[in-house]
């Protein structure tokens, strides 16, 4: 049974003229990290706001743990509710030690040495007798998640939980709060904006878009098979090209080239930036199936490098090394070394 089910959720804000949260319905397993992903007011806040039970539906039911939380007849109010938030700019009392804030919120039984260790987890142990209102904000933030962890809830429900925080501190920091969430079969349910850390962080994806599921899936799933173009570019970006195709392949200005799908007749496609290769276009280079290419411009992005390049008559984004030789107004061949995904709707 899934610890915590959505059915045919929505919510429509009074005054408004159309929903936040449309007909949504998700299941999320013990143990389970869940990213809801999409643009601004896509519903994300809205539908964590629901299942902490900040927001009462306009239709559908919330079960948590076999229990309706919120329904046609019933509303279990935020405070009576089994899970735990951090939502958007949680506030901690100002006058209260980091120690204390975790503490408060262990079950009974559970000593300093409990919180010493979640304090360690989250690299505070050396601000635990530190006022939460001397703490930056993304001190702050880290203290959130380690009273949220304390309280030994079955689920945590987050929004932006990693807002704040600096990107080398980040990276240490999910890998072994992950470890730490799956040993204790705690489940997170959590909104955020960064791909790089949904993509990392969560054994699921949902991406919302205008209140509905866009597309759900593992990680891998959903980046390397988007449905849809708006899917392709806000998970990192994408190529798109028309095409006509015949079973696993379509005929495009780039050539013909594999699909991952079988399909006939005239299609759009998604071609990833990594996909592309580039290299210089050199008397010394073998022509192949490589078309010919102008660097438009180069974007250092650290562990990679993004050409936008003119190619058969389109601006194409390349992703490759930053050791590179190529440079705005390089001479380059262009090859499409991946499949291309065959898209469902284009619109973006």
């Amino acid at each position: 049974m899934p610890l915590l089910s959505l059915d045919a959720l929505s919510l429509t804000y009074p005054g408004a003229t159309s929903p936040a949260v449309r007909d949504v319905s998700l299941a999320l397993e013990p143990g389970e990290s869940l990213a809801v992903m999409g643009s601004s007011g896509s519903g994300k806040t809205a539908l964590l706001r629901l299942v902490a039970g900040l927001e009462r539906p306009s239709a559908g039911t919330i079960t948590l743990e076999g229990r309706v939380l919120a329904g046609p007849d019933a509303f279990v109010p935020p405070e009576q509710r089994p899970l735990r938030r951090v939502l958007h700019d949680g506030e901690l009392e100002s006058g209260l030690t980091v120690r204390d804030v975790v503490m408060s919120a262990q079950p009974k039984g559970e000593g300093v040495a409990h919180a010493r260790g979640l304090l360690a987890l989250f690299q505070l142990e050396d601000l635990e007798s530190r006022a939460c209102g001397t703490l930056s904000r993304g001190q702050r933030q880290r203290v959130l998640l380690a009273r949220a962890l304390a309280s030994g809830a079955k689920l945590l429900v987050l929004d932006e939980p990693f807002a704040g925080l600096d990107a080398g501190l980040r990276a240490a920091l999910l890998g072994e709060w992950r470890r730490v969430l799956k040993a204790r079969g705690t489940a997170v349910l959590f909104a955020t904006h960064d791909v790089a850390d949904a993509l990392a962080f969560a054994d699921r994806l949902v991406l919302l878009r205008g209140g509905t599921v866009e597309q759900q899936g593992a990680p891998e799933a959903v980046y390397e098979s988007p449905r849809t173009a708006f899917a392709a570019y806000f998970l990192g970006g994408t190529n798109l090209l028309p095409g006509s195709a015949f079973g696993r392949v379509a005929r495009t200005a780039l050539g013909n080239l594999p699909l991952n799908a079988d399909a006939r007749g005239q299609v759009m496609l998604s071609l990833r930036p990594e996909t592309l290769k580039l290299t210089p276009d050199t008397d010394g280079v073998a022509v192949g199936g490589a078309l010919r290419a102008e660097v438009l411009e180069r974007a250092f992005r650290g562990a990679h490098v993004d050409f936008t390049v003119s190619c058969a008559g389109m601006a194409l984004v390349v992703r490759s090394s930053p050791a590179s030789p190529l440079r705005e107004g390089s001479r380059a061949r262009l090859e499409v070394a991946g499949r291309a995904e065959v898209l469902e709707e284009t619109a973006v």
